[in-house]
């Protein structure tokens, strides 16, 4: 919770209109609801018309309703539990097609990570990841999915990559003991933030290392530790995390690494290539199954 923009809402209400005053308390008690509100839903909510919903943004100082709409959204990312994801969204996904809403919110955050991450930390971070000496990739809980993804090309890749998949805190300094300088931290912290990961960060760059940020915005805790910053929406979809967007940075990363170091890459694949063939890894069809 943004405790500046609620304190100020609750000062500002003595000045405020009785319709004002009516969306400033509910703002205040209900802020989880109101950020997925529309103006006209607040209004009739709490019982005015839309356009006192829309002046009242500008009165507490904004432009209009949703950039008052976006800043509570952005309050509540790492606040609510569960059960109160599942009730807040669930006007947004039960009056229409699932498939559809679900499918087109995640293209748009798709859209918005495109607009909103910088080239330059892009750039940045493929060229960290090509000269280190060691990568450590660390993401835990719903992140970990994306973290094992990475690891798992990046190991075809170079020589010395290491997946930490912990959730206890002493294990996870332990496989970090050793990082510094030459080296490469890869940390995914998604909305709920995870201490473990941000704190890891933050001991990999005291310890020298370059530490790249794969998270949701400039203001989440690992930014801080951050030399490059990797933004991609995150959004929640009732009681789930989107990876979508996350997941599609993460490909954009290894195929960027990839041709960076193409010779390389290309030699792993004739090698495994071999490997698969003499061990029968896949699964082959046609005619050495006839047909079946």
């Amino acid at each position: 919770m943004n405790k500046d923009l609620l304190t100020i809402i609750s000062q500002m209400s003595p000045q405020f209109s009785k319709g004002q005053r009516q969306i400033a308390n509910y703002i205040v008690n209900h802020f989880d609801k109101a950020a997925f509100m529309t103006a006209s839903k607040l209004g009739t909510t709490v019982g005015v018309s839309e356009s006192t919903v829309v002046r009242f943004a500008s009165e507490v100082g904004f432009s209009g309703y949703p950039e008052l709409q976006k800043a509570l959204q952005e309050l509540i990312r790492n606040k609510l539990t569960t059960v109160q994801r599942m009730d807040v969204t669930s006007d947004q996904l039960e009056n229409g097609n699932v498939l559809a809403r679900v499918l087109g919110k995640d293209i748009e955050k798709i859209r918005r990570t495109l607009e909103e991450t910088s080239e330059r930390d892009f750039a940045g971070a493929v060229d960290a990841i090509c000269s280190a000496k060691t990568i450590y990739i660390i993401g835990v809980r719903s992140s970990s999915a994306l973290a094992t993804f990475l690891s798992f090309y990046f190991n075809h890749i170079f020589s010395d990559v290491r997946l930490i998949n912990t959730n206890s805190r002493s294990e996870m300094f332990e496989h970090l003991m050793r990082i510094g300088e030459g080296d490469v931290f890869i940390g995914f912290s998604f909305p709920r933030y995870s201490k473990r990961t941000v704190q890891a960060a933050h001991y990999a760059r005291a310890n020298g290392a370059k530490v790249i940020a794969l998270t949701d915005t400039i203001k989440a805790p690992i930014a801080d530790a951050s030399h490059f910053l990797l933004m991609a929406r995150s959004d929640m979809i009732s009681f789930v995390d989107s990876l979508v967007a996350p997941l599609s940075m993460v490909n954009a990363l290894i195929v960027a690494v990839g041709l960076k170091k193409r010779e390389e890459v290309s030699r792993t694949y004739e090698l495994l290539e071999r490997i698969w063939g003499e061990y029968e890894v896949f699964e082959t069809r046609g005619e050495d199954q006839g047909g079946q």
